[in-house]
């Protein structure tokens, strides 16, 4: 297989969290004037905390979980121990008789405690038992390992206390009623005073994102990008997403944290994962340790599934007996968390985010009721239902029926039977409108494959849907076969794609100041990770393998820069903002609305209740008083399929309402005197999707409102911008050839994807609505240098409107040829230990 010799240098530095080559950046501070938070050592573990509180509202919340967490596993435990062990299930039956010698015959009444063997039988019959004493052993080495691990814990969260109390100046009564953006924005305030971080002066809300999701960063770019193995083709099934708990847990364990993983620390990838010189040997060794991994899953397999079993059985079987048609209720499945989270989306961003699509996704999927179904449903439940009404008519004439063998049971059976009964019967108001539906959720979960729209009648696209937005039940029978299926997956799947995660690792990271190794694609830098077809051509110098698909690099910019609207986007990314803006603002302008159909149509599906329906479809005043617009709405048809959007975000005031409501927000805050310092322009209040809200004093109620309204207009804001880059996309790929999550073969992230020199140019691997305009070949072209490294051998060159390939013969995967072959011009490899010149292919971000 061909070599690469240019490597990924990393500088060693003095400090542990210092990244390479940075230390003329740290920031002297003399020893006197230093504060107990100065040079906080792992800020990713800090900044994970800090948020962790916040999101636990407090530590006396997150302690009190953190016991109970303890204190369930040993009920669980001994509970099941004590029902296997220790109860005559003969008598509980009544199977035989109890001997009650101090009673009559006419008295006799069994109890429970007559149920209940003696202690000495219990304790014999448990130590008697091998598999017993296993897993009371088991249980008892992980019970003491979370023990350890809590007490751990508390000392680090009451350091984590003590640092909103005395640094953010937030008491953990109030911390409940701040958004995460509040709590942000004093963290960059601080930074001024005590130099958490000590390689940069000033930190950003982007620095703060990567510490928190720099791992989950990664995983989300695998998936995007198709690496991991959790889609397979089942036979008669047909296509199937397989990604549960367990499953994502094996991957961060050989990935990120587990002994042997790829990074050396939390911010830093080790130094041999960053050379492409010996790939070949990293694969190997990657391999061998996801075999070992895999067989301890296997060995271990018959303990996890029992307590996979018993979890799900004390914990749903009261929902499901007070709700049996909980069952038939649907959940974001994990794979669809990963699959529509945006780089850099904190977990209350996206689950606020998905929450509001979940009404429309409900709606969409319940438009594909069966008839025949439904048919044999109602005359199912006319059966049962009689039968049930019968019974309890019975009981309610004289309850003595109840004594009855198998009365009451017949009663419950059939009660559930109706339930779920009903759950196929289709509300008979409903309306049949699946791409109206569609729409709404595309405003709210920002993603779609572009062959959903137009078909979203048909059950190919149900059934995808499905794969994204997945029954209960499916949901917990796939967490119960985990301990057996996901060893498999590790052991034959995984075990296939080592060289492709090694060159992943090592083309898709970059080094970032102040911040450390992290996922390039976290950057949202549409120079380098840019698709054309979602308006970046132009701005983009990104090869197939380097666009992130389904315009996963675009709409995560703009998700981020209309969260948080004080952040300071590189050029590129200015440069790509404007140009959305100034497009906008022309649609907008040459085609106007008579009225808002796309904000009637969202919330007439999803949120006819909330803030937004009152806000936008209210009277003008309110609009002119929040917004700051004068002049009514545009009232003219739009005649391009894009204008209906345009107008929507011009009404909006794109990444400029959210800053305008944000600046007039602070003025009806009441900070307290001692938090005077932090209530400036950088103190305000961001979140576009966060449920908590900041309060002080006798504004309570009215910091709460506020910031629920901003939330409204941020998170509005985005929907409507998701669904004009949607727009603009279908435009932009109406007929060509598009590909994506689920068109896209295995092949496409390996060496084989690259054609040989005589094939046909057709054939190259496509992302995800790539086009297919002419293009013309010139080969030996040197390939365009950039500033980062490859994901694939090609590199397209954007020259206006023009687009020229230029491809090496046979390239793998990670963008590197035999230095005797034709057409590759290597540059320079410097010395290593040169903080002034460095690889060719490092990307040092400022």
């Amino acid at each position: 297989m061909a070599h690469f010799d240019t490597e990924y240098q990393r500088l060693e530095a003095s400090y542990n969290d210092s990244p390479p080559g940075e230390e003329d950046l740290l920031v002297h501070v003399p020893e006197g004037s230093k504060s107990q938070w100065h040079h906080i050592e792992n800020l990713d573990l800090f900044f994970q905390r800090v948020y962790n509180l916040h999101q636990k509202n407090g530590f006396t919340c997150m302690l009190l979980g953190e016991i109970f967490e303890l204190v369930q596993l040993v009920f669980v435990v001994t509970f099941t121990v004590f029902l296997a062990n220790c109860i005559d299930y003969d008598i509980l039956f009544a199977n035989k008789m109890v001997n009650h010698t101090h009673q009559t015959q006419e008295t006799f009444k069994v109890t429970l405690p007559d149920a209940f063997l003696p202690m000495n039988v219990c304790s014999s019959r448990i130590r008697n038992n091998v598999f017993v004493i296993f897993i009371l052993i088991i249980a008892g080495v992980f019970w003491l390992h979370r023990l350890v691990k809590f007490i751990y814990n508390i000392c680090c969260y009451w350091e984590i206390r003590s640092f909103y109390v005395n640094a953010l100046r937030m008491s953990m009564a109030d911390l409940p009623y701040f958004t995460w953006q509040e709590v942000q924005a004093r963290i960059i305030e601080i930074q001024k005073e005590h130099q958490i971080c000590i390689h940069k002066k000033e930190l950003t809300e982007l620095d703060i994102y990567h510490r928190i999701l720099r791992f989950k960063n990664y995983m989300v770019a695998m998936v995007n990008k198709s690496l991991l193995p959790i889609r397979f083709r089942v036979p008669v099934l047909g296509d199937a997403v397989f990604y549960t708990r367990g499953l994502k847990y094996n991957f961060e364990l050989i990935f990120f944290w587990g002994p042997g993983s790829l990074f050396e620390n939390e911010w830093s990838l080790k130094p041999e994962y960053k050379r492409g010189g010996n790939r070949l040997e990293l694969a190997d060794k990657l391999s061998n340790r996801i075999l070992w991994i895999g067989v301890a899953n296997l060995l271990l397999c018959p303990v996890i599934l029992i307590w996979q079993i018993l979890y799900a059985f004390f914990s749903y079987t009261e929902v499901i007996k007070r709700e049996p048609g909980s069952l038939g209720a649907r959940c974001w499945s994990l794979y669809g968390r990963c699959y529509l989270r945006h780089f850099n989306e904190l977990d209350h961003e996206l689950m606020s985010r998905l929450s509001k699509g979940y009404k429309a996704s409900s709606k969409y999927m319940n438009c594909f009721m069966s008839p025949l179904l439904t048919v044999v449903a109602k005359n199912v439940a006319f059966f049962a239902g009689s039968i049930l009404a019968v019974l309890i008519a019975l009981t309610i004439y004289d309850e003595d029926v109840l004594a009855v063998e198998h009365v009451l049971t017949s009663i419950t059976l059939l009660g559930v039977c109706v339930t779920i009964c009903r759950s196929f019967i289709p509300d008979k108001h409903m309306v049949f409108c699946p791409e109206q539906l569609l729409k709404v959720i595309l405003a709210h979960i920002h993603y779609m494959p572009d062959h959903w729209q137009g078909n979203a009648h048909r059950y190919e696209t149900r059934d995808e849907f499905a794969q994204l937005f997945q029954y209960k039940a499916v949901f917990i029978l796939e967490e119960l076969v985990s301990p057996v299926i996901t060893p498999l997956i590790l052991i034959f799947c995984l075990r296939r794609k080592s060289l492709e995660i090694i060159d992943f690792f090592r083309n898709f990271t970059v080094e970032v100041v102040g911040v450390g190794d992290t996922c390039s694609f976290a950057q949202m830098d549409v120079r380098q990770h840019g698709h054309p077809a979602w308006m970046s051509a132009g701005k983009t110098e990104a090869s197939i393998y380097q666009q992130a698909e389904d315009g996963k690099t675009e709409l995560s910019l703009m998700h981020f820069a209309i969260t948080n609207p004080h952040w300071q986007p590189p050029r590129e990314s200015t440069h790509f903002i404007s140009q959305l803006k100034e497009r906008v603002q022309r649609e907008a302008a040459s085609a106007p609305l008579p009225e808002n159909h796309l904000f009637s149509s969202i919330q007439s599906e999803s949120e006819p209740h909330s803030l937004i329906a009152n806000l936008l479809v209210g009277p003008p005043s309110l609009l002119s008083l929040q917004m700051g617009r004068e002049g009514p709405v545009a009232n003219q048809v739009s005649s391009t399929a894009g204008s209906d959007v345009a107008s929507a975000l011009r009404s909006l005031s794109p990444l400029s309402t959210s800053q305008h409501l944000r600046g007039s927000y602070t003025s009806t805050r009441l900070p307290r005197s001692d938090l005077a310092p932090l209530t400036g322009t950088r103190a305000m209040v961001g979140s576009g999707t966060d449920a908590h809200t900041a309060s002080s004093g006798s504004s309570a109620w009215e910091g709460q409102l506020t910031s629920l309204v901003l939330s409204e207009y941020a998170s509005t804001e985005m929907s409507i911008h998701a669904l004009y880059m949607h727009e603009v996309h279908k435009q932009h790929s109406r007929g060509e050839v598009s590909r994506h999550t689920w068109h896209r073969q295995e092949s496409d992230e390996s060496s084989e994807s690259v054609p040989d020199e005589g094939e046909a140019l057709p054939t190259l691997p496509r992302s995800n609505t790539f086009p297919s305009a002419a293009t013309h070949r010139q080969e030996g072209a040197p390939l365009h240098p950039t500033g980062q490294r490859r994901y694939g051998g090609n590199t397209d060159i954007l020259t206006g409107g023009a687009r020229t390939i230029a491809r090496g013969p046979r390239l793998p995967m990670g963008g590197w040829a035999d230095e005797a072959q034709a057409g590759r011009h290597h540059d320079t490899v410097p010395e290593e230990g040169s903080e002034d010149e460095l690889p060719p292919h490092i990307h040092k971000v400022t």
